[in-house]
């Protein structure tokens, strides 16, 4: 059975703050509360060019949460196991250089499109439009310079039973060769029930892509303990869009039966990968957008679950999207450092961006990512934790 997180944040709390985690939280704000942290802004450093850069601390139903303004980035996210104690399961840098500095984004938002548009064009209304090539000969995660590598206005809240940030960012017109101001809001909220909520909102003052979400790499064993292979993954989808050599999706809606890429029952990220398949050739490893069965969603509906069996974590994801790209940290090299100061190598860490397909904008049998003036373009990521 999963055990209650209430009330344990206290006592692990300092624990926490000397190994360099979250501030110990205030005193709950009423009976039930789950040791709620209304949002703290501190330093975390600064850019190059002088702009600050801060990190943003709270908690809530036993989940806590350290956001920087820097990219939106998740720097830390941290849940206990089955006995109490918290671990912060979310890859990352332990100083904003090694933020700019690292290709991997690491827990942050991406925009304006996330995933990969072919040839870095796309043509909107008759209008051909020239995008940064930043992966080979394709755009990746919105370019050379994306909602990632952005400072992002942050503004907290506390509302009912939830706590949470307010992120926006405008993108002027013609920015990394999108067009129109495409002004975008994020909310991060933490439920009173330990839930990480993810809401995304845009506009846009002229037609224009959107595909927006969040690159944070998962192990739910703790950041820098290892390979992730052993985590059980159970995702209902019985379809996803193989790649060329570029990773480009070729257009098909394949079959996951009798591949590795079946995962409607629960199974070990590892169990297949090593298999002699073309498309993990490709990919290095599995880095495939898979097609969810329920579609595109007014509201969340549950998509995957992920189990950690030694320490008895598990994460829960529902979403509004109708895609979920499974990436199984293929390209860590072993070149970067983590917060726990222990080095990244393939495989140490997972990410399942909940988003649109790969290069929509030149595939019209794929979910539209067209966003015209006038519209709101809206998508919600829900994450709910337990242990046991």
């Amino acid at each position: 059975m999963p055990i209650s997180r209430r009330g344990v944040i206290a006592a692990t709390a300092g624990g926490l703050a000397a190994a360099g985690g979250l501030a110990a939280p205030a005193a709950a704000t009423g009976a039930g509360a789950g040791g709620r942290e209304a949002p703290k802004r501190a330093p975390f450093g600064k850019l190059a060019d002088g702009t600050r850069v801060d990190v943003w601390t709270f908690a809530n139903g036993g989940t806590r949460l350290a956001v920087l303004s820097y990219g939106g980035i998740v720097h830390r996210l941290e849940l206990p196991d089955r006995r109490g104690r918290y671990a912060n399961v979310s890859l990352g840098c332990a100083d904003v250089e090694g933020y700019v500095k690292a290709e991997t984004y690491f827990g942050a938002l991406i925009g304006r499109y996330g995933n990969r548009i072919a040839g870095g064009t796309f043509t909107l209304d008759g209008k051909t439009y020239q995008l940064p090539k930043n992966d080979k000969e394709n755009s990746l995660h919105g370019g050379t310079k994306g909602f990632d590598k952005r400072v992002w206005d942050v503004e907290p809240f506390v509302k009912g039973g939830n706590v949470g940030l307010t992120l926006r960012y405008v993108s002027a017109d013609g920015e990394m060769g999108y067009p129109g101001t495409l002004r975008t809001r994020v909310d991060y909220t933490l439920t009173s029930r330990g839930e990480f909520r993810i809401d995304y909102e845009a506009t846009t003052s002229k037609p224009t892509v959107v595909n927006l979400t969040s690159h944070t790499y998962f192990n739910l064993a703790g950041e820098g303990s290892g390979d992730i292979y052993g985590h059980e993954l159970q995702l209902d989808a019985a379809r996803y869009t193989p790649v060329d050599a570029g990773l480009i999706p070729t257009g098909e809606l394949a079959p996951v039966a009798r591949t590795p890429f079946d995962f409607r029952r629960f199974k070990a990220i590892g169990a297949d990968i090593r298999d002699r398949h073309q498309q993990l050739l490709y990919g290095q490893g599995i880095d495939h957008n898979f097609v969810l069965d329920k579609g595109m969603t007014r509201a969340a509906e549950r998509i995957l679950t992920v189990r950690e069996p030694g320490s008895g974590r598990t994460m829960t994801i529902s979403t509004t999207e109708p895609g979920v790209q499974f990436y199984t940290g293929n390209f860590l090299a072993g070149t970067i450092v983590g917060t726990s100061d222990r080095i990244y190598r393939q495989g140490d860490g997972f990410c399942l961006e909940t988003q649109h397909f790969p290069d929509s904008p030149n595939q019209p049998s794929f979910p539209s990512t067209v966003l015209r003036p006038g519209a709101t373009y809206r998508s919600t990521t829900v994450h709910a934790f337990s242990a046991g």
